[in-house]
């Protein structure tokens, strides 16, 4: 009987599992769409997600009025289109509810809080190891599905220990209820601050949108029609920075300047910048008016973060009750990737798309383009095809093998029952007798053979 440490290094111990199929990390809508795309072409996989639910950037960390910011047939998983009777722009329960509806479909099952910790290509076997709290998982893949937004991103700002009332991420705001009646500080001028920002006013607060850097702002449409469809519609027949200039043409036509707004546009086009640095346009959905009404207030960047409130760059200060960091999100890959060959120190891949989707030694990445979910759906695409021939060929190997191994067993009976014969008629001609026709050279007549012999023997 082993001791009580040794019982308990037993139990500490991450029991190990071998995987068939890939090893996909991260059960949001990339992870969700290789995993279906995997199905499809006959792979198993297996989906490893730190928390208890699907999607749960989604779930558990955006604001209670979100919407898609894209129209639908933008934001589509592969192979299921969402529901004829859901709006243009689906709510996030919508969305939740598709995504929930996607998985029952593919019968897709992640293994829920499992927080990989460690990822390592293992030398000696080739295989990648792959190491939670309590569980080590093994697989000749792995695909990581993390994404561009699995941690907050807190910005270094002088002083933003000292403030004494709440500071929030955006990832934990819900709704504006919490803030009425206060005077705001909203830090980033994103699609989420401006949203935040606008979801205040209609609850009685007074935001204060601090905007750092240059920011495009466009009409979420233009014509009754989408400006991102309009975008992706006229880049096929027009190069890139000509349809750039067209949408601004259009934005300034019904915005007006936003300069004058404190909203300074930056040199490069929208789209230009999106695919070169993920920056994204924010797509208007009303706060633009409250900020040339005065309701939403823009700031200049913050020095430094005081008790009572903040300073600003352009020598302002101001007190505040409360402070928002719309600040975004970062990729979590370094913290847990023992690979830095495919992935920079920024969590992302090093390749830009569209080539960004595979590493060397069955790594794999999807949800890293900066095009959203049209670029996650393309890269499960190509991974399902690329994983599904290797998958195909040590299928082929595997049933080669056993058929040789069945054609060795075949051989193998052939020789007992020729061995069997050589036997039996040695121990018959003694008794002045043959073996009939009938028994000859059939595996399921051994014990006939010796049956016959015995009814002849002596």
């Amino acid at each position: 009987m082993g001791s009580l440490k040794e019982e308990e290094e037993y139990h500490l111990k991450p029991k190990c599992t071998f995987i068939q199929g890939p090893i996909i990390v991260g059960a949001g809508p990339s992870g969700l769409a290789a995993s279906a795309c995997l199905s499809e072409q006959g792979v198993p996989s297996l989906i490893l997600e730190r928390s208890d639910c699907i999607a749960s950037l989604w779930q558990q960390r955006t604001y209670d009025r979100l919407k898609l910011h894209l129209p639908k047939q933008f934001c589509e998983l592969p192979l299921m289109g969402f529901p004829e009777n859901f709006p243009k722009y689906p709510t996030k329960k919508q969305f939740i509810s598709y995504m929930e509806a996607y998985a029952a479909k593919f019968s897709i099952f992640p293994r829920f809080k499992q927080e990989v910790q460690s990822a390592k290509l293992d030398q000696n076997s080739g295989h990648w190891r792959v190491k939670t709290q309590d569980w080590e998982y093994l697989s000749r893949w792995i695909i990581v599905a993390t994404g561009e937004n699995a941690e907050p991103l807190i910005p270094e700002i002088q002083g933003i220990d000292k403030f004494h009332g709440p500071l929030i991420h955006t990832s934990v705001y819900k709704s504006g209820s919490s803030f009425r009646n206060q005077k705001v500080l909203v830090v980033g001028c994103g699609n989420s601050g401006m949203e935040v920002s606008l979801d205040l006013c209609r609850h009685n607060a007074s935001p204060h949108l601090v905007v750092r850097n240059s920011v495009h702002v466009l009409p979420r449409e233009m014509f009754g029609f989408s400006t991102f469809g309009i975008g992706v519609a006229l880049n096929k027949w027009l190069p890139l920075k000509l349809v750039d200039k067209f949408l601004l043409f259009v934005a300034n036509f019904t915005l007006g300047n936003t300069d004058r707004l404190g909203l300074r546009r930056p040199k490069t086009g929208p789209i230009q910048l999106k695919n070169a640095t993920g920056k994204t346009p924010v797509l208007d959905v009303g706060a633009l008016s409250l900020i040339k009404s005065g309701k939403i207030k823009v700031m200049e960047g913050v020095k430094e973060i005081t008790r009572k409130g903040a300073k600003f760059v352009d020598g302002q200060e101001g007190d505040f009750d409360s402070i928002i960091l719309a600040t975004g999100y970062k990729s979590n890959v370094p913290a847990w990737l023992k690979d830095r060959e495919f992935f920079s120190d920024e969590g992302m891949p090093k390749t830009p798309f569209p080539n960004g989707w595979k590493g060397e030694r069955g790594l794999y990445a999807v949800g890293f383009t900066r095009r959203g979910l049209l670029g996650a759906s393309s890269d499960a695409f190509k991974i399902a095809r690329d994983i599904a021939d290797q998958w195909r060929t040590i299928e082929d190997r595997s049933m080669s093998l056993r058929r040789c191994n069945e054609d060795h067993d075949r051989l193998d009976d052939k020789i007992a029952v020729l061995s069997l014969h050589k036997s039996a008629r040695s121990k018959l001609r003694s008794c002045g007798s043959e073996i009939p026709n009938h028994l000859m050279f059939k595996k399921q007549s051994y014990s006939a053979i010796w049956g016959y012999v015995m009814t002849q023997s002596p």
